[in-house]
């Protein structure tokens, strides 16, 4: 199995047969962008990632939430590859304002399993990382199709999931978000852990404490991979940053989440945007 890193938690999954992603964000609009403007998909971007990481086989698109750095893509590359896509009520309201046919459209029920080809792909209902000034609106829906150029800020989370995925005989948990439920994770194992550490530097210590104890302690990955860690404001055609250091200092994040799993015997990698890993 193959997975290839996009940043955020844009991931792609190939067996060799079949291909899904895992969200879908290339474009990564500035932060100024953000704050101050509207942005549509850039398709020349996205033609060009697809082209570069020979996405011509791909069935699905499962989308965790609805923020604009996790299904801003996901219209435009579903209607480029035929893909269908998996979401929250959000995240259907996104592609239909992309003119995604509706019999290409899923809403996804909690704890329900998907098969797509050989995977096996659970929705697990999660929870979003805490509130910050960027991300505020927690709970919040898209009720009504969502049409590009779009304010980023009309992207609501519309409600948060994990995927667990089995395919290959492998065991794959992904968990965009940092946070947790306790006790979600307690009936799951993992052969790989996907895990969304921002936040991870500014967390007070009980809750990095429970954190670890809720994903990797329960879970006992071989192997973990962090995600969402990158600065999503920059593109992809420049030399990959950690988050800016007034929201984020990526290399204590690294440190922290380094060092448990050093102390837990759990081997740890961090995967750059455009690589691939083989699992």
């Amino acid at each position: 199995m193959k997975v290839t890193f996009f940043g955020t938690t844009t991931l792609l999954f190939d067996d060799g047969k079949d291909q899904i992603f895992f969200d879908a964000h290339m474009t990564r609009p500035s932060l100024l962008k953000y704050i101050c403007g509207s942005a549509p998909t850039d398709r020349a971007v996205v033609d060009n990632q697809l082209s570069l990481n020979r996405v011509d086989r791909l069935r699905a698109i499962f989308v965790s939430h609805s923020h604009h750095d996790h299904v801003m893509d996901a219209p435009y590359i579903a209607n480029q590859t035929g893909a269908m896509i998996y979401g929250s009520s959000s995240a259907l309201n996104v592609a239909r304002g992309g003119d995604v046919p509706e019999d290409k459209l899923v809403q996804f029920e909690p704890n329900q399993t998907y098969e797509v080809g050989s995977y096996r792909i659970k929705v697990i209902p999660s929870i979003h990382s805490k509130p910050t000034i960027l991300n505020n609106d927690l709970g919040q829906t898209i009720d009504e199709p969502l049409r590009q150029p779009a304010k980023l800020r009309s992207y609501k989370e519309g409600g948060s999931y994990d995927f667990y995925v089995e395919a290959e005989g492998k065991k794959i948990m992904i968990r965009p978000s940092f946070n947790y439920i306790v006790g979600q994770m307690d009936s799951y194992q993992a052969d790989v852990l996907f895990l969304g550490v921002a936040g991870l530097q500014k967390a007070e210590p009980e809750m990095e404490k429970q954190f670890f104890e809720e994903t990797i302690e329960k879970l006992h990955p071989k192997l973990v991979i962090p995600v969402h860690w990158d600065n999503f404001f920059s593109p992809l055609t420049v030399p990959v940053r950690g988050m800016p250091r007034l929201i984020e200092k990526t290399d204590v994040v690294f440190y922290k989440l380094a060092r448990y799993c050093e102390e837990h015997g759990v081997n740890c990698l961090v995967q750059i945007p455009g690589t691939s890993v083989e699992i």
